[in-house]
């Protein structure tokens, strides 16, 4: 599949995709994945949102990123093995409550939602709240599992916008090139870190050739999380489509210098 078969991906490129909301701007300090994060990214500009999915124990989709209330709330517990009514009392640096996905995609109409699907508890649950809320063109499905992946994309069909899983950027990167090109993955994106340690050394993620490659397969590329201006311009040099940052005013400034407008 390619990028261009997807609404998703209806902007002109580069994109700029907050990260939690922003998680690194003075407004946002200590309040990721809170609606006053994403609230925040919208008002700078932001038109695509990331975060990631939790399901509670009786099925509640929260958009919050941690296994576990413990780090950046007032509560504690493992979120899979709550019911919600636990889980609504919780307040992130103890003023803002948890968001549901739900909440995201009815007070921001207009933004498309990257999704990272955090635990197999959430998978059931993504899938509702999408169908019930007519969201398969907003939103863009990942996950560092495989099998969560797949589930996601066999349950919401063709329509529904996915990053590649492990398996995947691990084949795009490693696989020479005749093999790579007879790869047929429903991904329409790559979404990755710029590098990643492999037995003890590191291996670069984002180069020049899995860049064009990935790009000859119609297919975009998005680099998480930068939040450093340098190599901001240097991975957009390179011709990435998309970054995810915490740092999302030191973004729009770097998108702004290039010219390439938030909303748009």
């Amino acid at each position: 599949m390619r990028a261009a078969d997807f609404a998703y991906f209806d902007a002109p490129t580069p994109i700029g995709l907050a990260h939690r909301g922003g998680a690194k701007i003075a407004a946002n300090l200590h309040l990721e994945n809170t609606m006053a994060a994403f609230r925040e990214a919208v008002r700078l500009g932001y038109r695509y949102l990331e975060t990631d999915v939790h399901g509670t124990a009786d099925g509640v989709l929260l958009a919050f990123h941690d296994l576990r209330l413990d780090r950046v709330t007032d509560k504690g517990g493992r979120i899979a093995e709550l019911p919600y009514a636990a889980v609504q009392s919780a307040r992130i640096n103890g003023r803002e409550p948890i968001p549901l996905l739900s909440d995201l995609l009815e007070e921001f109409p207009d933004t498309r939602i990257n999704i990272d699907v955090k635990a197999p508890g959430a998978i059931g649950p993504l899938v509702e709240v999408i169908r019930a809320h007519k969201a398969i063109d907003r939103v863009c499905v990942g996950s560092f599992s495989d099998r969560r992946l797949r589930a996601v994309r066999r349950l919401l069909g063709p329509r529904l916008a996915t990053a590649t899983g492990p398996a995947e950027v691990a084949a795009l990167r490693l696989a020479p090139q005749r093999i790579a090109s007879w790869l047929r993955s429903p991904a329409a994106v790559l979404q990755v870190p710029t590098g990643h340690l492999v037995g003890g050394r590191r291996l670069d993620l984002v180069t020049p050739a899995l860049v064009e490659r990935v790009h000859a397969m119609g297919k975009h590329v998005h680099v998480w999380t930068i939040d450093d201006a340098a190599e901001m311009h240097r991975l957009f040099d390179l011709g990435v489509d998309g970054i995810v940052s915490d740092r999302i005013d030191t973004l729009a400034e770097v998108l702004a210098e290039r010219g390439v407008p938030l909303s748009q």
